[in-house]
């Protein structure tokens, strides 16, 4: 695998970083719990949560960081070991795809260099979402979501919240390599 790799001061332990599996030490044959994520802009991030506080070595890099995706650049959901990848041009065209992944009903969505997914149930209900004018809708309720959060806004379910996905970011060509039986969503 064409990684990172990383240690932990504990075991020194090595760990594959895209996948969370140590592979030598210790802990080998241990994989950590893939968490969700929101692959966002500096800009964007800082716009949405004003008060943020963000560690970096050096500031002035932080003025200069590219605002956009490069056109390889995949999110890769996954559950039950089951992996799909996304491309964020594939995503923003349509704004919002409902897919299912594991059996499991999700939501993957992408504007204005943000991009992430959810688990596009509330409760024992489904939703399928639909991009109108500058909303996004669920079909089944008619309430306006907010899919950069995950919460809808208005309508019947404002209030409530979907789960996010866990999934991970890569470039095209790694995501084959770290999950070889994965498959990339196809338009």
């Amino acid at each position: 695998m064409n990684a990172m790799t990383w240690f932990d001061h504990e075991t020194e332990s090595i760990w594959s970083q895209p996948v969370g599996l140590s592979f030598r030490g210790p802990l080998q044959g241990t994989k950590l719990e893939l968490l969700p994520f929101h692959l966002t802009t500096w800009s964007n991030w800082f716009e949405n949560y004003p008060e943020s506080l963000v560690m970096i070595n050096d500031v002035n890099r932080l003025g200069n960081t590219r605002q956009g995706f490069h056109p390889d650049y995949v999110v890769a959901l996954v559950l039950d070991e089951t992996a799909r990848a996304f491309y964020y041009e594939d995503v923003a065209e349509v704004r919002v795809i409902n897919d299912s992944l594991a059996g499991t009903p999700v939501v993957v969505w992408a504007e204005d260099n943000d991009f992430t997914a959810y688990v596009r149930q509330v409760g024992d209900q489904t939703l399928t979402f639909t991009s109108e004018g500058d909303h996004i809708i669920d079909l089944e309720t008619g309430s306006v979501w907010d899919l950069r959060r995950g919460l809808a806004k208005e309508g019947p379910l404002a209030g409530e919240g979907l789960q996010p996905v866990p999934s991970l970011s890569s470039y095209d060509w790694a995501f084959e390599d770290f999950y070889p039986d994965g498959e990339f969503y196809q338009p």
